[in-house]
C-alpha cells in the first residue's frame, strides 16, 4: 500500500516541485494550502498576497490539477494569529526582534498541519524547504543542510521536534534552485518561473511598525535616543521602529555613523553607540530545542552558531546553564547579537539545536 503524504503547497515553485517529486517517488500525494490570512480583499494582487493568499491558492490548485493529485484549502487562521502574528507584535513591544517564520514552521506548518494530516490518515507531511532530514547513529533526527548553501533554510527549522522530523519529507533539499525550476519547466508546471516571496507574508509592504500600530491597539510613542550612560541624544519614533545593529533611519546628526546597540522598553529608550559597540563575543539563549542530541549532559561542546538567517555561522563554545538555558561564547566577536532572534547550533552540516537569544 502506498504511503500517504500531505504536501503544504504555497503556490510557489519549491512546494510545487516537492509534490511532483514525491508523486514520482510513488507516494500518494495530497496537496494542501494553509489559509492563514485574517481578512483578504478579493482584488489583492499576486504581488501583495504573500505565500498563502488568494493568488497562492489559485497557483497551487493549478499545479495540483496538472499533477493529478487531490487538493484542499485548510483554514489555519486562528493558529496563525495566535502563534505568529500575536507573538510578532508582543516581541516588538518588548524591545525584541522576533522571527515569525520560525514560529510559523514549528506551530503552524508542522504542529497544526501535521495534526490534521494524521487525522486524514497521512503518514507524512512535506514542504518545499531547502533542507534535508537526517537520522543519526544515536537514533535521533536532525535537519541537515541542503545541497545548496545559497538557499539553505535549516536555520528556520531548528525548532522542529523529533516526532515532527520523523514524519517529515523534504525532497527539495537534494537540489539547487536552478534544478528545481528546470524540473518544474520539464513537467509543465505553470509556476516554473514564479518569483520567490521575500517579505514577511502578513506584512507585504514591509512596514513592521505600521502593522504593530494597527494590531496592538496601544504602542509606545516617541521616546529618547540615549548613549550608554543615559545622556539624551535626540528623539525616536517609538521602539517598534528599531532593532539592534540598525544604522539607517535614525535621523541623528552625530557627524558620523552610529548604531542601535540596545532597546530599553521599560524606559522607552533606544541606546545609540559606535560600530564597535554592536559587537559581542557571547550570548545566552532560552527556550532551547535539541535535535541531534538530547542536551548538554557533557558540559561544554564546540559548535558553529548562526545568529540570524543571513549569518554565515561562527565557531563557538556552548555550555549548559540553570533552567535549561545555554551560554554561547564565540571565538571572535559577532555583529548585532539581537534579543528575540534565534541562535542555531551546527555540527558538520546538521543542526544540533538552538534557542531564542535572551
Amino acid at each position: 500500500m502506498k504511503e500517504k503524504v500531505v504536501v503544504g503547497m504555497s503556490g510557489g515553485v519549491d512546494s510545487s516541485v516537492a509534490a511532483c517529486l514525491l508523486k514520482e517517488q510513488g507516494y500518494e500525494v495530497i496537496g494542501v494550502t494553509m489559509q492563514i490570512w485574517q481578512e483578504e480583499p478579493k482584488d489583492l494582487s499576486g504581488q501583495a498576497s504573500g505565500c498563502c493568499g488568494l493568488s497562492a491558492v489559485e497557483d497551487a490548485r493549478r499545479v495540483a490539477w496538472t499533477l493529478g493529485i487531490p487538493y484542499y484549502v485548510m483554514n489555519f487562521r486562528r493558529e496563525f494569529k495566535e502563534a505568529v502574528m500575536d507573538y510578532f507584535t508582543e516581541e516588538y513591544l518588548r524591545g525584541r526582534t522576533p522571527n515569525p517564520c520560525i514560529a510559523c514552521n514549528r506551530y503552524v506548518k508542522w504542529e497544526a498541519l501535521l495534526s490534521r494530516a494524521i487525522g486524514i490518515g497521512a503518514d507524512y507531511i512535506a514542504t518545499g524547504h531547502y533542507a534535508r532530514i537526517l537520522r543519526l547513529m544515536n537514533g535521533r533526527y536532525a535537519v541537515q543542510s541542503s545541497v545548496t548553501a545559497e538557499k539553505d533554510q535549516t536555520y528556520a527549522l531548528y525548532n522542529l521536534t523529533q516526532e515532527q522530523l520523523r514524519r517529515t519529507l523534504m525532497p527539495v533539499g537534494d537540489y539547487t534552485k536552478d534544478e528545481i525550476r528546470q524540473i518544474a519547466a520539464d513537467r509543465g508546471l505553470a509556476v516554473a518561473k514564479k518569483k520567490d516571496s521575500m517579505e514577511i507574508c502578513f506584512i507585504p509592504d514591509n512596514d513592521y511598525a505600521g502593522f504593530i500600530e494597527r494590531t496592538a491597539g496601544e504602542t509606545p510613542g516617541e521616546g529618547n535616543f540615549v548613549d550608554q550612560d543615559g545622556n539624551i541624544l535626540g528623539r525616536h519614533k517609538g521602539i517598534t521602529h528599531y532593532t539592534v545593529g540598525q544604522r539607517k533611519g535614525l535621523n541623528l546628526a552625530m557627524g558620523h555613523p552610529v548604531f542601535v546597540t540596545e532597546i530599553r522598553p521599560e524606559k522607552n529608550e533606544v541606546v545609540i553607540g559606535e560600530n564597535e559597540d554592536v559587537f559581542s563575543d557571547s550570548l545566552v539563549c532560552t527556550k532551547v530545542n535539541w535535535q541531534a542530541i538530547e542536551g548538554l549532559s557533557d558540559g561544554e561542546r564546540s559548535v558553529r552558531a548562526k545568529i540570524r538567517y543571513s549569518h554565515p555561522g561562527a565557531p563557538c563554545m556552548i555550555s549548559a546553564l540553570p533552567d535549561g538555558r545555554v551560554s554561547c561564547r564565540f571565538e571572535t566577536p559577532q555583529r548585532a547579537v539581537t534579543p528575540g532572534q534565534a541562535v542555531v547550533f551546527y555540527e558538520n552540516d546538521y543542526v544540533i539545536g538552538g534557542g531564542t537569544i535572551q
